[in-house]
């Protein structure tokens, strides 16, 4: 501790310094090599090499649990999991959930119940939302994030999918349809209800019959709210280097966000699109064109299809979605051009860094028998370097409060503005956390607790309340001595008196 402490008074830079040489003594910087997979080798060997990069992986990052598969052509070539986690172990897929909402939809367009160029409106008389244009909007639109709704941070949990689609009326568009991407999930709840509407069946239901039941997901489920299953209980978010567990905030997730699947049954549904549309028996479920088609690009899209992205940042070109909710996190891939197909499912969230992205990039390195590094614990770094900063807070809280008696003998004189500009940037840190826990936290509806709150970022959050603590402690220091000052300064107290002669007596 007396080290600690004198690294704070030396300044920053040392204390930062010593971070680093802490971290790289414990081998936080260096990147970790694997064991390469033989391509030519036996069977085993990815999955040797898959399961060893995943183990050091999950613990070099200080996650709680990682399951994942590895598919060749349609077929299993690894599977597997760390931290109470296999490939059979139900995970909420967060935004996963939206390839399955697609191929959903591209069903009925494959029946001809719906078009791809349809309005929405001739399918859901009752969808609305302000603006201009929001007759426009399509089928395609919603599928490929180009329609112009809104992406709400915080959706209340509805009781139904028409509920959901009823809300939307209250919101306005954010762009133009048709002309501009972006990403809501406000899109993937109105094609839940547009499938309910067009099979007249719960949408939750429909995935069941049309989709999970011929692939033999017999694990996976389809929910409207994460208060609906249990598996929403058991996430956690990281924090400097470990983990916390916490359950999913109360939230509207169906259609978006709403299946809870496991490594081995998204892999099944992978080797169904590598197979273009036909399940493992021979049953096609969608037609090769369709399948196709909902992975290439749309007009205005950017890099998004229909419920799949393109990655144009990783090497070989992958089509595939992120999962990420705030207690877990996911990842699905396809590589056309090696034939490999992967499933990355966390539960876990990890705030500055998309571990299921990265882990999946290193699977589809080993499937082609390359040896990817474990990259350093970015996410552990920035947190222990925010603890750094929290340290200094404190520290400089400590100096404040003990200098409070200083800072008022020269201020007692200041004006009452001048006095309270100087306190005014006391209030800040303050201000900010009232805002997150208790601004963001309240309303009508709102779901979101303070809990909630911390878990965006941990690290953060705790900087932030110990801020908050600090200025106000700081604050009242202050303005204690200085009432103290002025109370001595008053006519008729002894400090305000002027010193008297000495009496003499005769």
């Amino acid at each position: 501790m007396a080290g600690r402490t004198r690294a704070l008074q030396r300044g920053p830079g040392a204390a930062v310094r010593g971070l680093l040489a802490a971290a790289a003594s414990l081998g936080l910087l260096a990147p970790a090599h694997p064991a390469a997979a033989d391509p030519s080798g036996p069977e085993g060997s990815v999955k040797d090499a898959a399961d060893a990069y995943v183990a050091a992986y999950a613990d070099r990052q200080g996650l709680p649990g990682l399951s994942y598969a590895v598919l060749q052509d349609g077929e299993a070539a690894a599977r597997g999991g760390v931290g109470g986690l296999g490939p059979d172990s139900p995970v909420p897929a967060a935004s996963v959930s939206k390839a399955f909402t697609a191929f959903a939809v591209l069903q009925l367009v494959d029946e001809g119940r719906i078009g791809l160029d349809t309005p929405v409106q001739t399918v859901l008389p009752e969808f609305s939302i302000g603006g201009e244009g929001a007759g426009g909007i399509t089928v395609r639109m919603l599928l490929s994030h180009t329609s112009g709704l809104p992406n709400p941070m915080i959706i209340p949990a509805a009781s139904s999918y028409a509920e959901s689609v009823a809300e939307i009326a209250d919101l306005d568009l954010a762009s133009t349809p048709g002309t501009t991407y972006a990403y809501s999930n406000l899109n993937y709840r109105t094609l839940a209800r547009v499938v309910e509407a067009a099979t007249d069946t719960p949408f939750d239901r429909y995935l069941e019959d049309e989709v999970f039941a011929p692939l033999g997901m017999d694990d996976t489920f389809s929910v409207h709210s994460t208060n609906d299953a249990e598996a929403f209980t058991r996430g956690h978010v990281t924090a400097y280097g470990t983990s916390i567990p916490l359950r999913e905030m109360s939230s509207d997730v169906g259609g978006s966000g709403g299946i809870v699947s496991t490594a081995d049954d998204i892999s099944a549904f992978l080797a169904m699109i590598q197979r273009g549309g036909t399940a493992s028996d021979g049953t096609r479920l969608l037609s090769d064109d369709l399948v196709r088609r909902s992975m290439e690009t749309q007009e205005g899209a950017g890099t998004y299809g229909l419920g799949w992205q393109h990655t144009s940042t990783a090497d070989p070109a992958r089509v595939g979605h992120d999962g990420a909710l705030p207690r877990s996190s996911a990842r699905i891939d396809v590589v056309p051009s090696t034939g490999t197909a992967t499933v990355v499912l966390m539960d876990s969230y990890t705030p500055t860094y998309q571990h299921p992205f990265t882990v999946s990039t290193g699977l589809i390195d080993i499937a082609r028998g390359a040896s990817p590094e474990i990259p350093a614990p970015v996410p552990t770094l920035i947190d222990l370097g925010l603890l750094l900063v929290t340290l200094l807070v404190v520290a400089l809280a400590t100096r404040g409060a003990r200098r409070a008696g200083r800072w008022a003998s020269r201020h007692r004189a200041s004006p009452v503005w001048r006095r309270a500009m100087r306190l005014i940037p006391l209030a800040l840190m303050p201000t900010a956390a009232f805002v997150l826990f208790i601004g963001l936290t309240s309303g009508p509806g709102n779901p979101a607790t303070p809990v909630d709150a911390f878990a965006l970022w941990p690290a953060a959050t705790v900087l932030l309340l110990v801020g908050a603590l600090a200025s106000a402690a700081v604050a009242l220091a202050r303005l204690t001595r200085l009432r103290e000052a002025n109370s001595a300064m008053r006519p008729g107290t002894d400090a305000a008196r002027p010193p008297q002669p000495p009496r003499t007596t005769s």
